[in-house]
This record gives C-alpha cells, structure tokens and sequence, in this order.
C-alpha cells in the first residue's frame, strides 16, 4: 500500500498558528520534507522545530534563493523523485509550506507531480494575508467589498489598475520593489490607506503605516494592505503603528 502525501500549510511563522491537524500529522509522519535556501535554516522548518522527532526522515528542498525565474523544475522534479521513493514503500510524507499550501505554496508544484498518482491530503494554514490583517488590526474587507491580491513584481500600470478597481488590497513578495510600489500608492493618493507589515507573528515583527516607512526595499516576508472600501469606519482605523510606538 502507498504512503499518502501530505501538504501541511504551518502558517506565517507563529509555531501556535499552526492548526492542530497539521500537528497531528506532523507528529504521525515519518517523513518529513519541506524548502530551504541554500544558505541558513528552513523557515518552515524552524515554524515547527518542537514537533519533530529525531526519528523522523527529513527531506530538505534546497531551493536556491535567486533573482532567477522561480521556481526551476529540475528541483522539483528530484525533490518529487525523493518523495515517491518514499509514499512507493509505505511511508507518509507531511511536505512542510509556510502559510498556505495552495495560496503562493511551494507545495503545489510537488502537487503537480505526485497528486494524481499518490493519496494526497492538503491540510489549509493561516495564510499570511490573513496574519497581516490581524497584526493590523483592520479588517482585510467587509459586505461586497473585493479584495484584490497584487504580487510585487507586477509593472506599475498594472499594479494601479488593479489597486483602482479594488475595494482592498494585499501586495504581496514586496522585497526590493518596495520603493517603486509605494510610489505608485502615493501617486494614486492612498499612502494614509496603506499598512506595511513585516515578518507578522514573529518576535521581530513590524506594523506601520507604509507613510512611515523610509526603506527602498523590504525582506521576503512583507506585505502592505490597503482599504478603499464603503465602510469608513474601517478607513478610520489606523494603518499601523508609528515608528515610535511599541
């Protein structure tokens, strides 16, 4: 009998937004797989450090951290390979993903080469959309109102054509476009709309208003959400925090 595949979203980086299927899981499996950079610790990996057990296989996924276009398929295709050899003897493969499985998850390209041949279970995590908002402390969207999700690298007129027809937005893998996306926020008259967060749910974390923010550009895991939806009380709350508030 075949190993079941398991695409665990462990969530923004709190280790207790993780939910508790996924723990059960990752405590059941014995092995476990997830990405890491080719330099220093898997993310994903130290969400869920306590859970592991040292007898428990693990399968990192050296994924090299470059400008280059992401993701290369020969990665995943070994990393696939290494994984079937497992689910192939019987053995459950829990595939760690930050935040999400199927939102931006590195897991769905190993999906997409072993769901249709192996049982498969994915098992949701907070995504980091969510966390931001949370951390922010402002609703994400209300009633009808429709929430746009921008990745970064989008060229500016379309970043603005989307931001305008939205009621609110996420823009999300800001990292070195931070300076060019909140210039195209500031010429559309929304920076006191905008919050910038940083590394939610972790102890470094930031929450400021993007208006506060004087960096040219952001880690990986940064976001900046905007509201220009029909509930004023919501464009009310504040953006975030001043840099000089804890």
């Amino acid at each position: 009998m075949r190993g079941t595949l398991y695409g665990l979203g462990v969530g923004p980086g709190d280790p207790e937004l993780l939910t508790l299927k996924a723990h059960r899981i990752l405590k059941e499996a014995p092995v476990v797989a997830y990405p890491a950079p080719d330099s220093g610790e898997s993310f994903a990996r130290a969400i869920v450090a306590e859970t592991l057990s040292p007898f428990q296989h693990e399968i990192p996924i050296i994924v090299p951290m470059r400008t280059q276009r992401f993701p290369a398929a020969e990665i995943y295709d070994e990393a696939a390979s290494e994984i079937a050899a497992h689910l192939d003897k019987g053995h459950d493969v829990a595939v760690l993903c930050e935040g999400d499985p199927f939102f931006y998850g590195s897991f769905m390209y190993l999906f997409e080469r072993l769901g249709g041949d192996y049982p498969t279970e994915i098992v949701p995590g907070v995504s980091s959309v969510m966390a931001s908002a949370a951390a922010l402390r402002r609703p994400i969207a209300a009633r009808n109102d429709v929430l746009t999700v921008i990745p970064g690298p989008l060229p500016d007129a379309e970043m603005e054509a989307r931001i305008g027809a939205a009621d609110a937005v996420a823009i999300m893998k800001v990292g070195r476009h931070l300076a060019r996306i909140r210039s195209v926020i500031e010429r559309m008259g929304l920076l006191a709309d905008a919050g910038y967060c940083e590394r939610v749910s972790l102890p470094e974390e930031k929450i400021l208003p993007l208006e506060s923010v004087t960096a040219d550009t952001a880690p990986y895991f940064s976001m900046i959400l905007i509201y220009k939806g029909a509930e004023d009380w919501i464009r009310a709350l504040p953006a975030g925090k001043p840099p000089d508030v804890r």
